[in-house]
């Protein structure tokens, strides 16, 4: 391109720390990836009856961020990182989300989530996302996530590989909901199904065992009881 008509862009301070922060990632991070979908009709068709019941709008990603709590809990290594040739497995699972902000992408952390509600986790949410567009993040809500979630279904993405953040081991990413022809007990059906991409640091979790804790989370999904706690069921 002719120089005289090119347009030059300064980079932004968030913008430098992510491409640096992304880029010692992958080059330090021997990382594999593995997807899986899961049927998310039930969970979609119950946030209605719960909004109505809690009072409280519950997203897909808060339904996302619980399954993840519930699943490291049994699966824990996915929340190992490497340190002075060990593996440190913490005992909080602090879920870090991204949220797209006028300031570029922003990662707040939700600490302790394997000891929230649905409910809790939606309004954790809610508040941890307003700061972030708002630009009113404190460091401890931007430190110390021990996995990732990432979600571009809002943006008609229909799947995606997402970097693992250099603090965590593991992300998962999450696409649109799709409406699709499927075959249950020999009939077909339309269900609304969701893309889940897991990336792993193979250095602290083997294939197989993410395959598991990955299954797990679309187990969960599938059967939103699973996830919704008693005293909010609608």
């Amino acid at each position: 391109m002719n120089s005289a008509s090119s347009k030059l862009l300064a980079l932004t301070g968030i913008q430098k720390l992510i491409g640096k922060r992304m880029l010692a990632s992958k080059k330090t991070k021997a990382c594999f990836y593995i997807k899986i979908k899961a049927d998310i009709t039930e969970l979609i068709d119950a946030r209605p009856r719960l909004k109505k019941s809690t009072g409280i709008k519950i997203t897909t990603n808060a339904f996302y961020i619980r399954a993840l709590a519930i699943a490291a809990q049994r699966y824990p290594l996915v929340l190992g990182r490497i340190q002075n040739d060990e593996i440190h497995i913490p005992d909080s699972v602090n879920v870090g989300f991204a949220v797209s902000a006028p300031q570029g992408l922003v990662v707040p952390v939700m600490k302790n989530t394997h000891k929230m509600s649905l409910a809790d986790i939606a309004k954790s949410e809610k508040l941890l996302t307003d700061k972030a567009r708002a630009n009113q993040l404190i460091l401890d809500e931007l430190t110390d996530e021990t996995i990732a979630l990432s979600n571009l279904g809002a943006y008609g993405i229909d799947s995606f590989i997402g970097i693992v953040p250099p603090p965590a081991s593991v992300i998962i990413s999450v696409g649109n909901t799709l409406h699709q022809a499927v075959v249950r007990d020999g009939q077909i059906c339309e269900r609304k199904m969701a893309a889940l991409s897991l990336a792993a640091d193979h250095a602290v979790t083997t294939s197989d065992y993410a395959a598991g804790f990955l299954r797990y989370v679309k187990d969960l999904l599938e059967d939103p009881s699973a996830i919704i706690g008693s005293n909010e069921n609608p």
